[in-house]
Protein backbone atom coordinates (compact mmCIF):
# COMPACT_ATOMS: atom_id res chain seq x y z
CA UNK A 1 0.00 0.00 0.00
CA UNK A 2 1.49 3.05 -0.77
CA UNK A 3 1.99 5.65 1.64
CA UNK A 4 -0.58 8.60 0.05
CA UNK A 5 -3.42 5.94 0.32
CA UNK A 6 -1.63 4.51 4.07
CA UNK A 7 -2.51 8.28 4.91
CA UNK A 8 -5.45 8.88 3.40
CA UNK A 9 -6.77 6.20 5.24
CA UNK A 10 -5.48 6.93 9.10
CA UNK A 11 -6.92 10.86 7.99
CA UNK A 12 -10.44 9.51 7.31
CA UNK A 13 -10.37 6.93 10.55
CA UNK A 14 -8.86 10.15 12.52
CA UNK A 15 -12.27 12.09 11.51
CA UNK A 16 -14.38 8.99 11.68
CA UNK A 17 -13.49 8.77 15.30
CA UNK A 18 -13.60 12.85 15.90
CA UNK A 19 -17.14 12.42 15.12
CA UNK A 20 -18.17 9.72 17.27
CA UNK A 21 -16.70 10.66 20.17
CA UNK A 22 -19.36 13.52 20.26
CA UNK A 23 -22.07 10.61 20.18
CA UNK A 24 -23.54 8.90 23.20
CA UNK A 25 -20.93 5.38 23.49
CA UNK A 26 -24.45 3.21 23.10
CA UNK A 27 -25.01 5.47 19.71
CA UNK A 28 -26.49 3.54 16.70
CA UNK A 29 -25.05 6.09 14.74
CA UNK A 30 -21.38 5.26 16.22
CA UNK A 31 -21.64 1.88 15.70
CA UNK A 32 -22.78 2.13 11.98
CA UNK A 33 -19.94 4.47 11.40
CA UNK A 34 -17.76 1.89 12.42
CA UNK A 35 -19.41 -0.63 11.14
CA UNK A 36 -19.40 1.03 7.32
CA UNK A 37 -15.77 2.12 8.12
CA UNK A 38 -14.68 -1.28 8.57
CA UNK A 39 -16.81 -3.03 6.08
CA UNK A 40 -14.95 -0.36 3.55
CA UNK A 41 -11.49 -1.37 4.99
CA UNK A 42 -11.88 -4.96 4.82
CA UNK A 43 -13.71 -5.25 0.96
CA UNK A 44 -11.20 -2.59 -0.87
CA UNK A 45 -7.89 -3.38 -0.73
CA UNK A 46 -6.05 -0.23 -1.45
CA UNK A 47 -3.08 -1.14 -3.32
CA UNK A 48 -1.24 -0.66 -7.11
CA UNK A 49 -1.24 -3.66 -8.89
CA UNK A 50 1.76 -3.10 -11.78
CA UNK A 51 0.03 -4.63 -14.71
CA UNK A 52 2.73 -2.76 -16.72
CA UNK A 53 6.27 -3.54 -14.83
CA UNK A 54 5.44 -6.68 -12.94
CA UNK A 55 8.79 -8.94 -12.86
CA UNK A 56 8.34 -12.59 -11.21
CA UNK A 57 10.07 -13.27 -7.77
CA UNK A 58 11.76 -16.20 -7.47
CA UNK A 59 9.12 -17.88 -5.63
CA UNK A 60 6.80 -16.97 -8.55
CA UNK A 61 9.40 -18.49 -11.44
CA UNK A 62 8.05 -21.73 -11.88
CA UNK A 63 4.51 -20.92 -12.31
CA UNK A 64 5.52 -17.68 -13.95
CA UNK A 65 7.58 -19.49 -16.67
CA UNK A 66 4.90 -22.46 -17.59
CA UNK A 67 2.34 -19.73 -18.05
CA UNK A 68 4.40 -17.57 -20.09
CA UNK A 69 4.99 -20.21 -22.45
CA UNK A 70 0.93 -20.08 -23.17
CA UNK A 71 0.63 -16.35 -23.43
CA UNK A 72 3.25 -15.52 -25.68
CA UNK A 73 0.97 -17.43 -28.48
CA UNK A 74 -1.76 -15.09 -27.08
CA UNK A 75 -1.38 -11.85 -29.65
CA UNK A 76 -0.87 -14.48 -32.09
CA UNK A 77 -4.26 -16.18 -32.40
CA UNK A 78 -5.79 -12.57 -31.94
CA UNK A 79 -4.33 -11.55 -34.59
CA UNK A 80 -5.33 -14.62 -36.76
CA UNK A 81 -9.14 -14.21 -35.29
CA UNK A 82 -9.07 -10.95 -36.42
CA UNK A 83 -7.51 -11.32 -39.76
CA UNK A 84 -10.69 -14.20 -40.06
CA UNK A 85 -12.37 -13.68 -43.46
CA UNK A 86 -13.95 -16.84 -43.81
CA UNK A 87 -15.22 -18.84 -46.90
CA UNK A 88 -18.80 -17.29 -47.29
CA UNK A 89 -18.40 -16.90 -51.08
CA UNK A 90 -16.90 -20.26 -52.05
CA UNK A 91 -19.43 -21.68 -49.77
CA UNK A 92 -22.90 -19.80 -51.44
CA UNK A 93 -21.58 -21.02 -55.00
CA UNK A 94 -21.40 -24.93 -53.79
CA UNK A 95 -24.52 -24.60 -52.58
CA UNK A 96 -25.96 -22.64 -55.56
CA UNK A 97 -24.45 -25.45 -58.06
CA UNK A 98 -24.69 -28.76 -56.46
CA UNK A 99 -23.68 -30.27 -59.76
CA UNK A 100 -20.18 -28.33 -60.34
CA UNK A 101 -17.24 -30.29 -58.93
CA UNK A 102 -15.08 -27.36 -59.56
CA UNK A 103 -17.01 -24.68 -57.25
CA UNK A 104 -16.95 -28.22 -54.96
CA UNK A 105 -13.10 -28.76 -54.80
CA UNK A 106 -12.54 -24.83 -54.61
CA UNK A 107 -14.80 -24.42 -51.69
CA UNK A 108 -13.39 -27.50 -49.89
CA UNK A 109 -10.02 -26.20 -50.62
CA UNK A 110 -11.30 -22.56 -49.10
CA UNK A 111 -12.87 -24.30 -46.36
CA UNK A 112 -9.92 -26.86 -44.72
CA UNK A 113 -7.44 -24.21 -43.78
CA UNK A 114 -9.65 -22.22 -42.10
CA UNK A 115 -10.64 -25.17 -39.69
CA UNK A 116 -7.31 -26.27 -38.94
CA UNK A 117 -7.11 -22.42 -37.98
CA UNK A 118 -10.00 -22.63 -36.13
CA UNK A 119 -8.51 -26.27 -34.45
CA UNK A 120 -5.45 -24.13 -33.40
CA UNK A 121 -7.86 -21.54 -31.70
CA UNK A 122 -9.65 -24.55 -30.07
CA UNK A 123 -6.42 -26.33 -28.49
CA UNK A 124 -5.19 -23.35 -27.76
CA UNK A 125 -8.17 -22.95 -25.21
CA UNK A 126 -6.96 -26.00 -23.34
CA UNK A 127 -3.33 -24.79 -22.80
CA UNK A 128 -5.06 -21.85 -21.95
CA UNK A 129 -7.11 -23.58 -19.15
CA UNK A 130 -3.98 -25.69 -17.83
CA UNK A 131 -2.23 -21.92 -17.22
CA UNK A 132 -5.68 -20.91 -15.32
CA UNK A 133 -5.57 -23.76 -13.73
CA UNK A 134 -1.86 -23.44 -12.36
CA UNK A 135 -2.55 -19.39 -11.60
CA UNK A 136 -5.21 -20.48 -9.24
CA UNK A 137 -3.13 -22.75 -7.20
CA UNK A 138 -0.93 -20.29 -6.80
CA UNK A 139 -2.76 -17.57 -5.68
CA UNK A 140 -5.28 -19.12 -3.60
CA UNK A 141 -3.00 -21.44 -1.62
CA UNK A 142 -2.46 -20.96 2.22
CA UNK A 143 -1.22 -19.68 4.35
CA UNK A 144 -1.76 -16.29 2.31
CA UNK A 145 -5.25 -14.52 1.86
CA UNK A 146 -6.49 -13.71 -1.80
CA UNK A 147 -5.42 -10.16 -1.16
CA UNK A 148 -1.64 -11.27 0.01
CA UNK A 149 -0.92 -13.17 -2.70
CA UNK A 150 -2.27 -10.51 -5.32
CA UNK A 151 -0.43 -7.93 -3.58
CA UNK A 152 2.98 -10.05 -3.34
CA UNK A 153 2.92 -12.11 -6.41
CA UNK A 154 2.39 -9.53 -9.00
CA UNK A 155 3.87 -10.82 -11.34
CA UNK A 156 1.35 -13.56 -11.41
CA UNK A 157 -1.91 -11.58 -10.60
CA UNK A 158 -0.37 -9.41 -14.09
CA UNK A 159 -0.33 -13.08 -16.01
CA UNK A 160 -3.95 -14.11 -14.67
CA UNK A 161 -5.38 -10.27 -15.91
CA UNK A 162 -3.44 -11.10 -19.44
CA UNK A 163 -5.45 -14.14 -19.27
CA UNK A 164 -8.76 -12.39 -18.66
CA UNK A 165 -7.70 -9.74 -21.17
CA UNK A 166 -7.29 -12.13 -23.70
CA UNK A 167 -10.42 -14.07 -22.92
CA UNK A 168 -12.58 -11.04 -23.51
CA UNK A 169 -11.03 -10.35 -26.54
CA UNK A 170 -10.83 -13.26 -28.34
CA UNK A 171 -14.61 -13.61 -27.43
CA UNK A 172 -15.57 -10.12 -28.73
CA UNK A 173 -14.43 -10.73 -31.92
CA UNK A 174 -15.44 -14.42 -32.20
CA UNK A 175 -19.20 -13.46 -31.45
CA UNK A 176 -19.17 -10.61 -34.22
CA UNK A 177 -17.81 -13.24 -37.14
CA UNK A 178 -20.29 -15.60 -37.90
CA UNK A 179 -18.32 -17.03 -40.54
CA UNK A 180 -16.51 -18.53 -38.18
CA UNK A 181 -19.38 -20.83 -37.03
CA UNK A 182 -21.04 -21.39 -40.73
CA UNK A 183 -17.40 -22.54 -42.33
CA UNK A 184 -16.99 -25.28 -39.88
CA UNK A 185 -20.78 -26.23 -40.47
CA UNK A 186 -19.88 -26.30 -43.92
CA UNK A 187 -16.70 -28.60 -43.28
CA UNK A 188 -19.04 -30.90 -40.92
CA UNK A 189 -22.01 -31.61 -43.68
CA UNK A 190 -19.33 -32.11 -46.49
CA UNK A 191 -17.69 -34.79 -44.28
CA UNK A 192 -20.70 -36.42 -43.06
CA UNK A 193 -21.87 -36.11 -46.82
CA UNK A 194 -18.84 -37.60 -47.79
CA UNK A 195 -18.46 -40.80 -45.30
CA UNK A 196 -22.52 -41.70 -46.52
CA UNK A 197 -20.63 -42.31 -50.10
CA UNK A 198 -18.00 -44.18 -48.62
CA UNK A 199 -15.15 -41.35 -49.62
CA UNK A 200 -12.90 -39.98 -46.65
CA UNK A 201 -11.00 -36.94 -47.05
CA UNK A 202 -7.42 -36.19 -46.21
CA UNK A 203 -8.89 -33.24 -43.84
CA UNK A 204 -10.12 -35.99 -41.68
CA UNK A 205 -7.10 -37.20 -40.57
CA UNK A 206 -6.04 -33.58 -39.05
CA UNK A 207 -10.07 -32.76 -37.71
CA UNK A 208 -11.39 -36.29 -36.70
CA UNK A 209 -14.63 -36.71 -35.80
CA UNK A 210 -14.08 -36.83 -31.76
CA UNK A 211 -12.58 -33.47 -32.53
CA UNK A 212 -15.09 -31.69 -34.65
CA UNK A 213 -17.68 -32.68 -32.13
CA UNK A 214 -15.58 -31.32 -29.19
CA UNK A 215 -14.90 -28.16 -31.38
CA UNK A 216 -18.47 -27.96 -32.78
CA UNK A 217 -19.09 -27.83 -28.87
CA UNK A 218 -16.59 -25.41 -28.24
CA UNK A 219 -17.46 -22.70 -31.22
CA UNK A 220 -21.45 -23.25 -30.00
CA UNK A 221 -21.19 -21.09 -27.40
CA UNK A 222 -21.57 -17.50 -27.47
CA UNK A 223 -18.25 -16.46 -25.32
CA UNK A 224 -16.33 -19.80 -25.82
CA UNK A 225 -13.22 -18.69 -24.12
CA UNK A 226 -14.82 -17.31 -21.05
CA UNK A 227 -17.01 -20.93 -20.86
CA UNK A 228 -13.56 -22.65 -20.81
CA UNK A 229 -12.46 -20.08 -18.13
CA UNK A 230 -15.38 -20.10 -16.01
CA UNK A 231 -15.47 -24.30 -15.97
CA UNK A 232 -12.10 -24.10 -15.26
CA UNK A 233 -12.64 -22.94 -12.12
CA UNK A 234 -15.79 -24.60 -11.40
CA UNK A 235 -13.37 -27.89 -12.01
CA UNK A 236 -10.55 -26.15 -9.88
CA UNK A 237 -12.87 -25.79 -7.18
CA UNK A 238 -14.55 -28.81 -6.63
CA UNK A 239 -11.71 -30.73 -6.88
CA UNK A 240 -10.00 -29.20 -4.25
CA UNK A 241 -12.38 -30.15 -1.68
CA UNK A 242 -9.91 -28.81 1.36
CA UNK A 243 -9.65 -25.45 -0.35
CA UNK A 244 -12.64 -23.39 0.52
CA UNK A 245 -14.89 -22.03 -2.59
CA UNK A 246 -14.42 -18.78 -0.60
CA UNK A 247 -10.55 -18.93 -1.65
CA UNK A 248 -10.92 -19.13 -5.48
CA UNK A 249 -14.35 -16.05 -5.41
CA UNK A 250 -12.35 -14.17 -3.28
CA UNK A 251 -9.14 -13.69 -5.42
CA UNK A 252 -11.53 -12.64 -8.05
CA UNK A 253 -13.74 -10.24 -6.36
CA UNK A 254 -10.35 -8.77 -4.59
CA UNK A 255 -9.03 -8.41 -8.39
CA UNK A 256 -11.85 -6.82 -9.28
CA UNK A 257 -12.24 -4.62 -6.49
CA UNK A 258 -8.26 -3.54 -7.10
CA UNK A 259 -8.41 -2.71 -10.98
CA UNK A 260 -11.97 -0.22 -9.81
CA UNK A 261 -9.90 1.40 -7.07
CA UNK A 262 -6.85 2.08 -9.57
CA UNK A 263 -9.10 3.65 -11.91
CA UNK A 264 -11.05 5.94 -9.87
CA UNK A 265 -8.29 6.70 -7.64
CA UNK A 266 -6.23 9.48 -9.43
CA UNK A 267 -3.09 9.19 -7.31
CA UNK A 268 -3.13 5.53 -8.99
CA UNK A 269 -4.01 6.59 -12.51
CA UNK A 270 -1.30 8.93 -12.94
CA UNK A 271 1.26 5.80 -12.38
CA UNK A 272 -0.48 4.05 -15.68
CA UNK A 273 2.47 5.02 -18.86
CA UNK A 274 0.65 3.57 -21.20
CA UNK A 275 -2.70 4.97 -22.16
CA UNK A 276 -3.94 1.25 -23.26
CA UNK A 277 -3.43 0.71 -19.79
CA UNK A 278 -7.11 2.15 -18.90
CA UNK A 279 -8.29 -0.28 -21.01
CA UNK A 280 -6.75 -3.29 -19.93
CA UNK A 281 -7.71 -2.10 -16.16
CA UNK A 282 -11.47 -1.81 -17.22
CA UNK A 283 -11.29 -5.23 -19.24
CA UNK A 284 -9.63 -7.07 -16.34
CA UNK A 285 -12.18 -5.67 -13.96
CA UNK A 286 -15.17 -7.17 -16.09
CA UNK A 287 -13.57 -10.18 -16.89
CA UNK A 288 -13.21 -11.00 -13.15
CA UNK A 289 -16.77 -9.63 -12.40
CA UNK A 290 -17.94 -12.16 -15.16
CA UNK A 291 -15.44 -15.31 -14.31
CA UNK A 292 -16.96 -14.26 -10.51
CA UNK A 293 -20.86 -14.41 -11.45
CA UNK A 294 -20.28 -17.61 -13.26
CA UNK A 295 -18.41 -19.73 -10.36
CA UNK A 296 -20.27 -17.99 -7.16
CA UNK A 297 -23.29 -19.52 -6.21
CA UNK A 298 -25.30 -16.11 -6.40
CA UNK A 299 -23.56 -14.37 -8.53
CA UNK A 300 -21.88 -11.25 -8.35
CA UNK A 301 -24.86 -9.27 -8.42
CA UNK A 302 -26.58 -10.31 -5.01
CA UNK A 303 -26.65 -7.67 -2.24
CA UNK A 304 -23.78 -10.54 -0.51
CA UNK A 305 -21.68 -10.52 -3.43
CA UNK A 306 -17.89 -9.15 -2.33
CA UNK A 307 -18.35 -6.89 -5.41
CA UNK A 308 -19.41 -3.31 -5.18
CA UNK A 309 -21.06 -3.42 -8.62
CA UNK A 310 -22.73 0.09 -8.56
CA UNK A 311 -19.14 1.57 -8.26
CA UNK A 312 -17.67 -0.68 -10.99
CA UNK A 313 -20.28 0.34 -13.44
CA UNK A 314 -19.88 3.78 -12.90
CA UNK A 315 -16.28 3.65 -13.07
CA UNK A 316 -16.98 2.32 -16.60
CA UNK A 317 -19.63 4.82 -17.62
CA UNK A 318 -17.40 7.94 -16.86
CA UNK A 319 -15.19 6.57 -19.75
CA UNK A 320 -16.03 7.21 -23.54
CA UNK A 321 -19.07 5.08 -24.56
CA UNK A 322 -17.55 3.98 -27.62
CA UNK A 323 -14.06 2.87 -25.56
CA UNK A 324 -16.60 0.84 -23.25
CA UNK A 325 -19.91 -0.05 -24.81
CA UNK A 326 -19.10 -3.75 -25.34
CA UNK A 327 -17.13 -4.38 -21.80
CA UNK A 328 -21.23 -3.08 -20.66
CA UNK A 329 -22.37 -5.54 -22.83
CA UNK A 330 -20.20 -8.43 -21.81
CA UNK A 331 -21.88 -7.58 -18.47
CA UNK A 332 -25.69 -7.41 -19.49
CA UNK A 333 -25.34 -10.22 -22.10
CA UNK A 334 -22.94 -12.93 -20.56
CA UNK A 335 -23.25 -12.56 -16.76
CA UNK A 336 -25.57 -15.67 -15.30
CA UNK A 337 -27.07 -13.89 -12.34
CA UNK A 338 -27.55 -10.47 -13.67
CA UNK A 339 -31.87 -10.67 -14.03
CA UNK A 340 -32.00 -13.13 -10.98
CA UNK A 341 -34.41 -11.46 -8.15
CA UNK A 342 -31.78 -10.78 -5.83
CA UNK A 343 -30.41 -8.28 -8.16
CA UNK A 344 -31.55 -4.44 -7.04
CA UNK A 345 -33.16 -2.37 -9.41
CA UNK A 346 -30.63 0.20 -9.52
CA UNK A 347 -27.73 -1.92 -10.62
CA UNK A 348 -30.58 -3.07 -13.68
CA UNK A 349 -30.72 0.72 -14.36
CA UNK A 350 -27.47 1.43 -14.67
CA UNK A 351 -26.73 -1.36 -17.12
CA UNK A 352 -29.89 -0.62 -19.15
Amino acid sequence: MCMLCVFMQVARFCVLYAFCCFLPSRSPAMGNLIKVLGKDLENCPHFFLDFENAQPTEAETAVWNQVSAVLEEAHGILAELQSYNGAGQEIREAIQNPGDLALQEKAWNAVCPLVAKLKRFYEFSLRLENALRSLLEALTSPPYAPMQHLEREQALAKQFAEILHFTLSFDELKMTNPAIQNDFSYYRRTISRNRLNNQQLEAENEVNNEMANRMSLFYAEATPMLKTLSNATTKFVSENKTLPIEDTTDCLSTMACVCRVMLETPEYRCRFTNTDTMLFCMRVMVGVIILYDHVHPVGAFAKTSKIDMKGCIKVLKEQPSNSVEGLLNALRYTTRHLNDDSTSKQIRALLQ
